[in-house]
């Protein structure tokens, strides 16, 4: 560990220039969660959710498929990142902490039933002396596995261990200026991924080529900016596919007559910009075109009511008060918060736009205002991406919205 160490260290100058963010942005991440906590009278938070990992440390790495999290202290001046030694040298070169708050735990840890890595992170919570404090953790985030949690209440039985109700991630909620350039960046790459899946797909060519070369477009990006993986790969029902959601591809050919709902996301650093839209092979089906352009008319309707004071709810209600003057039936949320993403999904499981939420817009607050529109054995589907200005609402991308017809 010396060794790794010893060589990141030359690297100390070059690696301040390359991260990702400032440390003063950290800085006033961190304290933001300190505060929540605050609030929420927890002292000491366990997060897990590989997303709030990189929103406090910038740490980036594919490890989030073993047990690894960020421990918040709520008056520390940075938090612990907790990682399997393999990935040590990831935490070095990706975060901004300084070498003493880079924990990690070995290979004995690593699938040995029941042993687990987080026998290690109570030992590390017991010799710091916080094993009687009120611990947050997130039991609904990805990863945070019933035995994390199970471990923590047997190995710490006096601390009280209670649900941090997303902190982080409502903390992740407003967006600093340089994370709206990154997710600026991501929105070119959409519209490269789109304009890429509208050229690609034609009768006769198969699915899995046809989303290949999306998917390449979206991984090679601009000229000056390289796209990354995005947190969900490029969705593609077609045909009677079209009236469920989450469809992936198939190697099946696309046949002439047929739609295909196409949802994509670029990611620039792990920032994403979501987009959908609707193609359609063959001659125009005035059934689809119509539902779009009412889908489109409340889309707009519940973007002009987006912006600062209004509430999440207003948005909803001004899309859903559209849909019933046409009489169609919407049972799903139209939309949530987007930002960091990584697998499995790239919502940020805080804001939804839907009846009820009453969640109070802010000025960089973004979220994927997206319909899904499905009828029986058929749909149509169109997004966007949106952020609340100081005035009202901005699209990241200007690209077309009617129905993409290729006869």
């Amino acid at each position: 560990m010396q060794v790794i160490k010893n060589q990141l260290k030359a690297l100390e100058n070059y690696l301040e220039f390359k991260m990702l963010f400032s440390k003063e942005e950290y800085k006033k991440r961190l304290k933001k969660v300190q505060n929540s906590m605050r609030e929420k009278n927890i002292e000491l938070l366990i997060s897990q959710d590989t997303n709030n990992m990189n929103y406090l440390t910038g740490y980036d790495a594919w490890s989030f498929y073993y047990s690894q999290c960020i421990i918040v202290h709520v008056d520390a001046e940075e938090p612990l990142c907790f990682v399997r030694a393999q990935d040590a040298g990831g935490a070095y070169i990706k975060t901004y902490l300084k070498d003493e708050n880079i924990i990690v735990y070995d290979e004995k840890y690593i699938h040995v039933w029941p042993v687990h890595p987080y026998d290690r992170l109570i030992e590390i919570i017991k010799e710091k002396k916080w094993d009687k404090l009120n611990i947050g953790v997130e039991m609904d985030s990805h990863y945070y596995t019933a035995f994390c949690h199970e471990k923590l209440l047997k190995g710490l039985p006096n601390a009280k261990v209670s649900d941090s109700e997303r902190l982080v991630n409502w903390a992740r909620l407003i967006k600093s200026d340089e994370e709206i350039k990154l997710m600026k960046i991501a929105s070119e790459i959409t519209q490269i991924g789109m304009k890429t899946a509208f050229d690609v797909i034609n009768p006769g060519v198969r699915q899995c080529d046809a989303v290949a070369k999306i998917y390449s477009s979206l991984i090679s990006g601009t000229k000056k900016h390289g796209g990354d993986y995005s947190a969900i790969v490029p969705l593609l029902p077609t045909g009677k596919g079209t009236s469920a959601s989450h469809l992936t591809w198939t190697d099946d050919k696309f046949v002439e007559g047929e739609a295909s709902i196409i949802e994509i996301s670029g990611s620039y650093k792990k920032y994403h910009c979501p987009m959908a839209r609707t193609l359609l092979l063959g001659k125009p089906d005035q059934k689809k075109i119509d539902t779009l352009k009412k889908t489109r008319e409340a889309l707009e309707a519940g973007i002009d009511v987006t912006k600062p004071g209004n509430t999440a709810d207003d948005v909803a209600q001004a899309f859903w008060k559209v849909l019933d003057k046409y009489g169609i039936e919407k049972k799903s949320r139209t939309g949530y918060s987007i930002g960091i993403g990584y697998p499995p999904d790239w919502g940020e499981h805080t804001l939804n736009i839907q009846k009820g939420d009453k969640t109070v817009l802010k000025k960089n607050v973004c979220f994927h205002m997206i319909a899904v529109m499905q009828f029986g054995d058929w749909g149509v589907e169109s997004s966007e991406s949106i952020r609340v200005t100081e005035n009202g609402a901005e699209n990241f991308y200007k690209f077309p919205t009617e129905l993409h017809i290729k006869g």
